[in-house]
């Protein structure tokens, strides 16, 4: 057996049902029920019967709980003990970033950390929010720093700024003679977005959703800067960081509309595993997030 289907396990005994697991682990049910398989072929046991209700654990179940949440404690007792050896910079700080804050807002965080923290060695992935979350939750990274929704059951979040997210349009579309629009003048046009996963996709469509309505998707595209080409070639509107944005608006390529009351600002969130204690170099980093000139 092995850490990983120990993790999947506890997921499934503690959260009393395999979709709760999946849900937690980001994981779809089929592969949390394979680890299960794989872990009962391997100590020749029924550890846990499935349900109308959930899953009950059998006494071999219970048995290996325990087992699985000493070994847990043991290894989180280990990185901590161990973390303390990275202030010589020879274990990297592992930050992961979804695509808005990675590309657009990090960049000049991570030169002000590597200007006061120069032994410690970074280790930049970035991502869309539901891949960032998925790295952090089988122990790929540190640290994340995400945009869209966090599942607090899993993690730890504290908001360390805010986004605003606007709408914008190339100056010549159709949608952009509409300067302040209603939302429902605005739905009849079609939109750009990013792909399922996103965060910024995530936030407005539940925003929109809250007032009535639904986008009308052109196409979706898997990076802020496909967004705003498309945008830029008259495709259609999008609504995105407005950090995302701000050359383009200076230089005219694109212009922004002002739907009437509708204002949408978002938290950019610090997301930790609850189980993982910080270690020196992500201490340092949360103080440099911290520091209100940072962001």
């Amino acid at each position: 057996m092995n850490s990983r289907q120990l993790q999947i396990f506890l997921a499934v005994y503690d959260g009393g049902s395999f979709s709760a697991a999946a849900r937690q682990l980001y994981l779809s049910q089929s592969v949390v029920s394979r680890h299960i398989a794989a872990l009962e072929d391997m100590v020749g046991n029924t550890l846990l019967v499935r349900g109308a209700r959930g899953v009950t654990p059998t006494p071999a179940g219970d048995l290996l709980a325990g087992y699985a949440r000493r070994l847990s404690a043991v290894t989180s007792e280990a990185k901590a003990a161990l973390s303390g050896l990275k202030e010589d910079g020879t274990e990297p700080l592992r930050i992961g970033a979804s695509l808005t804050i990675g590309n657009y807002l990090l960049p000049r965080l991570l030169t002000t950390f590597h200007q006061r923290y120069p032994d410690i060695e970074i280790e930049l992935s970035v991502a869309n929010t539901e891949t960032t979350q998925q790295q952090l939750s089988s122990d790929d990274l540190d640290v994340a720093l995400t945009e869209g929704f966090v599942d607090t059951d899993v993690f730890n979040a504290d908001s360390f700024t805010d986004d605003q997210l606007v709408v914008v349009a190339a100056p010549g579309a159709d949608v952009a003679r509409l300067q302040h629009p209603t939302l429902a003048q605005l739905m009849h046009y079609p939109c750009v977005v990013r792909e399922r996963g996103s965060g910024t996709r995530a936030v407005v469509e539940k925003a929109l959703a809250e007032r009535g309505f639904t986008l009308r998707h052109s196409v979706s595209m898997g990076s802020t800067e496909a967004v705003k080409g498309a945008v830029i070639a008259g495709a259609g509107f999008t609504i995105t960081s407005l950090r995302t944005v701000e050359d383009e608006l200076a230089a005219g390529s694109l212009v922004r509309l002002r739907p009437n009351h509708f204002f949408l600002h978002r938290p950019l969130h610090l997301v930790q595993r609850k189980d993982h204690p910080a270690s020196a170099a992500v201490a340092n980093f949360i103080a440099l997030l911290n520091d209100p000139d940072a962001c």
